[in-house]
């Protein structure tokens, strides 16, 4: 292992903490999710993946907003990982997707975009300071740099100097309950129900397009079947003592000279930044809302025009259809009025 595989390693770590940040706020606590990283460096080094799993926005904002109370939200991560885990064991992923098409995956992506927007715009409207100084900051730093990372990290920086500011310097008092191992006992509800189904549609498209990415840079084949078998033990697993989600990433470390071995690194570095407490006590000076710029730049920016682009390629009302339902609803209901469309479609245009 070179210098650069650990600078690419600590990069990523870097830029999973405010995300991080962003799952103890939907009540996901960090000590547990040291788990999930555990199981998600041991599975990468088994198999020789180069594809690391770690804190995801979307899986986050999904899993937190479609659970009512903590508990839901343990239930719907836990089920998630384990439906994957499952999937991923049967190597139903490449054949789901086949099925639904690049233009439907593509198009539910797009108002997963939008949803990120729009949880952005709600944290502003909660802090109009911390959050605006937030926006701010992201969009100078993203339209100048076009880099994820830096934008991240300046206006993390930047939302929580403003943060510090407004309080006078008082740190934000933190109540952290749920940093520990206590076993959770999952359920099920209907919002728990339709929650999974969301959230399994939404890692499908993102362990298939952030798992390859990675591959990409690496210049190395990728079985996302094996990413998502670890990946969804690792959500189950760290969900059963209440921690939070976990999902394959574009990451840095597909960079370095040894990809392997950087993303396992990176893991096994946010699982002992976790073990030992330290992203609660980073929380007392990061203010939830100073991850809102770039929420909104990954939402509005990167994810939305991205995947609208590629979505447009198929039928625009396929795409329309798909994209304004999953803003509406949530991605799985937004999949399966795309599959409906494209099926009348189909069938009037046979007529």
């Amino acid at each position: 292992m070179s210098f650069a595989d650990v600078l690419a390693a600590i990069g990523v770590v870097l830029n999973g903490l405010p995300q991080g940040l962003l799952a103890l706020t939907y009540g996901f606590a960090a000590f547990p999710t040291a788990l999930a990283f555990g199981v998600g460096a041991l599975g990468a080094a088994v198999v020789g993946s180069v594809a690391p799993i770690s804190f995801q926005a979307e899986t986050i904002v999904m899993a937190g907003t479609m659970g009512k109370e903590r508990r839901e939200r343990l239930s719907i991560v836990l089920w998630t990982g384990a439906v994957m885990a499952v999937v991923g064991l049967l190597g139903l992923l490449t054949p789901a997707t086949e099925f639904v098409g690049d233009t439907i995956l593509t198009a539910m992506m797009a108002g997963v975009g939008l949803i990120l927007a729009r949880v952005a715009m709600n944290m502003i409207k909660d802090s109009k300071i911390v959050g605006g100084v937030s926006l701010a900051a992201a969009m100078l730093v993203y339209l100048f740099s076009q880099d994820l990372v830096y934008t991240i990290v300046i206006s993390v920086v930047a939302g929580s100097l403003a943060g510090y500011w407004r309080q006078s310097g008082r740190k934000v008092q933190i109540d952290a309950p749920n940093e520990k191992l206590e076993l959770q006992r999952p359920f099920w509800n209907s919002r728990i129900v339709r929650g999974t189904l969301a959230l399994v549609t939404l890692q499908v498209g993102g362990n298939i397009a952030y798992a390859t990415i990675t591959g990409d840079i690496a210049e190395r084949a990728v079985n996302v079947d094996h990413v998502t078998v670890y990946s969804g033990i690792a959500s189950a697993l760290s969900a059963l003592f209440g921690g939070g989600p976990v999902e394959a990433i574009i990451s840095g470390t597909g960079a370095a000279p040894n990809p392997v071995a950087s993303g396992v690194l990176m893991m096994i570095l946010m699982a002992v930044l976790l073990a030992l407490k330290l992203l609660p006590k980073v929380a007392a000076y990061v203010p939830s809302q100073s991850i809102a710029g770039f929420l909104f730049v990954l939402g509005a920016l990167v994810v939305l025009p991205a995947n609208m682009e590629l979505a447009l390629q198929g039928n625009p009302m396929v795409v329309g259809t798909t994209t304004v339902v999953t803003l509406g609803t949530d991605p799985f209901l937004g999949m399966v009025a795309g599959v409906a469309v494209r099926a009348f479609l189909t069938l009037i245009g046979g007529m």
